[in-house]
């Protein structure tokens, strides 16, 4: 999934739940920042009382907060990253089937998920409750897929069976097409070679697209071809209308759990048109445009809260440290971060904390269902 989801149809729905928008804006902000944390190791410049950190090489730090990294950098295929980042926040496994690499793949709601989930009901940090509410969404769209670059992840026969606004994997796939004559053994090939299995790399981003039919088959000839084989379309419109009937009942118990995140005032009823918006036929801005005139027409949001309405994944970083750059901070390493005099209370100092207590559930839940993961 990606921000039109990840945030908007999540500010959406919390707020059409009763969260007040401030609350509502917390957790469909973590949400989504968990496609936007990058930086993995940060060394502290400055008084570090009362904080919570690491010390590595005798330095001040945080350390082990990423939950994505680009996967266009070749030096973040290594192990840790796709166990510590897109195993544990993106395709949590579903603990199915013989081996190592078979139970790695995502399944729907998996146990682990499910566990972490109800573990995050719990909390009053609704930082960690809307952490959680990312990969439980990611489970519905990336499920087949594993976070391991593993053969599991090679695939064939992929199409599109509906149209495609302007997309630029899309087209991609188009100009393949083109020039392998428009042969599918040769666009597999092609496919291949060029695409690592990684994720659903091979897939390019059909599973994101939450308006589209589609289809593909596991490479039968690698004997990973069971359970997860598909032989008809995939509609991501049923997955993701799955996805956010879940996430509604979650929020819902989230607020009955916790009420002083519960604004009163808000009485909303006409969910079909949350979910219309959710599965609009429009490119990724299309989308996002889509949501943010509906928040106000809907009377969720009103003109004012551009705080709310636009999704900023600088916002958290650069209000919690005093010498943020966009361009210092675009890094898996950052080797100086001066703490802003509000540090304490930002927002990005609770993502660090929920991230870590994610990644010990996580892990701690894998093990509960045999998966053993070596780090």
């Amino acid at each position: 999934m990606k921000v039109d989801a990840h945030y908007y149809a999540v500010l959406a729905f919390a707020r059409a739940c009763g969260f007040t928008k401030e609350a509502a804006y917390q957790v469909a902000y973590a949400s989504q920042y968990v496609d936007d944390a990058i930086v993995n190791l940060i060394y502290i410049s400055g008084d570090t009382e009362g904080v919570n950190h690491e010390t590595i090489d005798g330095k001040p730090c945080f350390f082990n907060m990423a939950t994505c990294h680009n996967y266009l950098r070749i030096s973040t295929f290594n192990y840790s990253a796709m166990m510590n980042n897109t195993t544990a926040f993106h395709f949590v496994p579903g603990c199915e089937g013989r081996g190592f690499t078979k139970r790695l793949r995502c399944k729907e709601e998996s146990p682990v998920i499910k566990k972490i989930m109800k573990e995050a009901l719990k909390e009053t940090d609704l930082i960690r409750f809307g952490i959680t509410l990312h990969p439980f969404a990611d489970t519905f769209s990336h499920q087949g897929f594993s976070g391991l670059l593993s053969k599991v992840n090679n695939i064939r026969d992929l199409k599109a069976e509906s149209d495609i606004p302007w997309e630029l994997t899309d087209q991609l796939a188009k100009v393949v097409r083109f020039f392998t004559g428009g042969k599918r053994s040769k666009f597999d090939k092609f496919m291949d070679s060029a695409l690592p299995a990684y994720a659903h790399a091979q897939a390019l981003e059909y599973p994101d697209f939450p308006y589209i039919k589609w289809s593909y088959k596991y490479d039968k000839s690698e004997g990973y071809a069971d359970m997860f084989s598909h032989t008809g379309s995939i509609d991501n419109r049923d997955r993701y209308r799955r996805a956010f009937e879940r996430i509604r009942e979650h929020l819902e118990s989230y607020l009955a759990k916790h009420p002083l995140y519960s604004d009163p005032a808000v009485t909303y009823k006409n969910y079909a048109r949350l979910f219309k918006a959710l599965l609009a036929f429009k490119s990724d801005t299309g989308r996002i445009k889509n949501w943010q005139k509906l928040l106000v027409d809907e009377k969720l949001f009103s003109k004012n809260d551009e705080k709310y309405l636009n999704y900023d994944k600088n916002r958290w970083m650069d209000e919690a440290f005093a010498n943020f750059d966009k361009k210092t901070f675009d890094a898996r390493v950052v080797d100086k971060g001066i703490l802003s005099r509000k540090f304490k209370d930002s927002h990005w100092y609770r993502f660090y904390g929920a991230v870590r207590w994610y990644k010990e559930l996580f892990f701690t839940y894998c093990d509960s269902e045999k998966l053993h993961i070596p780090l």
